[in-house]
């Protein structure tokens, strides 16, 4: 059996004792990318910062490794998390280099895995194109080959070239054994990319199951759960 690197049970959180998300059952497994798929405010990016440590749980419990998490995101990035949020996260008046750097990640790994970046490395990133930001972050993320990584809207206006470039990335990282949650609202490009992946509505699963099956029925799922 799969190893579950991290997992939620019955979770509820949200913001001032008002759940924004309800009894979530969701687990992430070494070597596999996972989907969240939702509408704007259906409670994706509630549901990261709650499985980070971030937001605590207002019923529920979610583990890491393991272990419950608890002390913020920063405790979890020292247990094995990594978290790439919807914004970028590039420091914009350091070099690439020094990005990488502040990160604390292995610099080699990175130019390994982003060749790319190599002819960039004394850039100032604010000078990188979006693409280039994001395909920094995820740089940064991966060089501390965290057991976990969380991803939170990866394709966000971004040209498919680079979404394309970042989703093998992530498959790359999941042969490595990392699991991988990726939110997503565009539900096609997270389905191509998953072995398995939920859908929310409204705070709460109303389908989970293979990528390849909710691939099958994604005008249902488009039409129903992800238009709102």
């Amino acid at each position: 059996m799969t190893t579950a690197l991290l997992v939620a049970n019955g979770l509820s959180a949200g913001y001032g004792g008002h759940p924004v998300i309800r009894a979530i059952d969701l687990h992430v497994s070494a070597g596999e990318v996972v989907g969240l798929l939702g509408a704007n405010g259906a409670g994706k990016t509630t549901t990261l910062l709650a499985l980070a440590g971030e937001l605590r749980p207002i019923e529920g419990t979610v583990e890491l490794l393991g272990v419950p998490v608890s002390g913020g995101i920063h405790t979890s990035a020292r247990r094995g998390l990594g978290f790439v949020t919807e914004e970028r996260s590039v420091i914009f008046s350091l070099s690439v280099v020094d990005n990488l750097r502040l990160g604390r990640g292995d610099l080699d790994k990175a130019f390994t895995l982003f060749p790319e970046l190599a002819p960039l490395k004394r850039r100032i990133a604010g000078s990188l194109s979006g693409g280039e930001q994001q395909i920094l972050t995820f740089a940064r993320a991966l060089s501390r080959s965290p057991r976990v990584l969380l991803a939170d809207e990866m394709s966000l206006g971004l040209a498919p070239m680079v979404v394309q470039r970042l989703g093998r990335a992530l498959r790359d990282a999941a042969t490595l054994g990392i699991g991988v949650l990726l939110v997503e609202q565009q539900a096609r490009t997270a389905l191509s990319l998953a072995d398995r992946a939920y859908v929310l509505r409204q705070g709460e699963v109303v389908l989970e199951g293979p990528a390849d099956d909710l691939m099958g029925r994604i005008d249902q799922i488009e039409a129903g759960y992800l238009s709102e």
